[in-house]
């Protein structure tokens, strides 16, 4: 069997790698608010294609600059003026971007400020934990660009916050911050200090879990929402039937049933 490529060396994208499996990736375009142009989506199409089998145990994803992501890289796409097909290529090797990590099994937290945008919110809920500070603020603005989603926000931006909420914020350009926007589900962690210092700590927590029970977390729960519930029920046995037996997880079994296993408390 052939060993798995390195990274290559990114233009628009960092990748620091601690001992500890865990992965800081940074969007790396400021100057352009980190707007996703087509050499940004096929360096993330690699990075998360490989980071599973390159020891990633946990990824933050971040931006430099101010702002996490302003969605697509108009100026490209205006200058290209693509034809239809062309387009539609384009938006589907976001969707490869984005399922490798929605699917790939390893977990990845966005630590988001500043704009999370039309592409760039489409990127952020195709993590699997969001956290945002004070500073980050969220838009689906493309009815008022004469332009239509096309990274899955119609899926997973959906998920998140409904039907009602989701075509609202396409026809109206409504913008959320703060508490309403944890409160509508666009996040699941809203801090009044450093975003990324609160998804580190996740990292490391979740990197604690065993690989296969994190892969399981981060790519069947998906998976099955794609199917009916009898089929889901079906998968989520056989998974379970694999993730519940595997030997590594013999010594935290045996921790709990001498109880000497940390319980579960509730945090205040």
């Amino acid at each position: 069997m052939s060993q798995q490529q390195p990274l290559s060396s990114f233009s628009n994208v960092t990748v620091e790698q601690d001992g500890d499996g865990i992965w800081v990736v940074t969007l790396n375009r400021p100057s352009k608010r980190n707007a996703l142009d087509e050499t940004t989506i096929e360096e993330l199409i690699e990075l998360f294609s490989k980071a599973p089998r390159l020891g990633a145990r946990a990824i933050v994803l971040t931006a430099a600059g101010d702002h996490f992501c302003a969605g697509l890289d108009l100026i490209e796409h205006h200058d290209k003026d693509r034809s239809p097909a062309d387009f539609m290529h384009v938006c589907m090797r976001w969707h490869e971007a984005f399922n490798k990590m929605e699917y790939g099994g390893v977990p990845i937290i966005a630590a988001l400020h500043g704009a999370v945008v039309g592409g760039g919110l489409e990127l952020a809920s195709a993590a699997h934990i969001r956290v945002a500070d004070q500073t980050a603020y969220f838009a689906l603005p493309e009815g008022q660009r004469g332009l239509f989603t096309g990274g899955g926000a119609t899926i997973r931006v959906t998920d998140l916050v409904g039907k009602a909420r989701m075509i609202d914020m396409m026809l109206t350009g409504r913008v959320y911050q703060g508490q309403e926007a944890m409160d509508v589900g666009l996040v699941q962690y809203l801090e009044t200090g450093s975003s990324l210092d609160k998804a580190l700590e996740l990292a490391r927590n979740s990197a604690a879990n065993l690989p296969l029970s994190n892969f399981a977390i981060c790519s069947a729960v998906s998976h099955m929402q794609n199917m009916s519930a009898l089929d889901a029920a079906y998968s989520e046995a056989v998974i379970a039937g694999v993730v519940n037996t595997q030997p590594a997880a013999r010594e935290r079994l045996d921790a709990f049933a001498k109880k000497t296993a940390a319980r579960v408390r509730p945090n205040s």
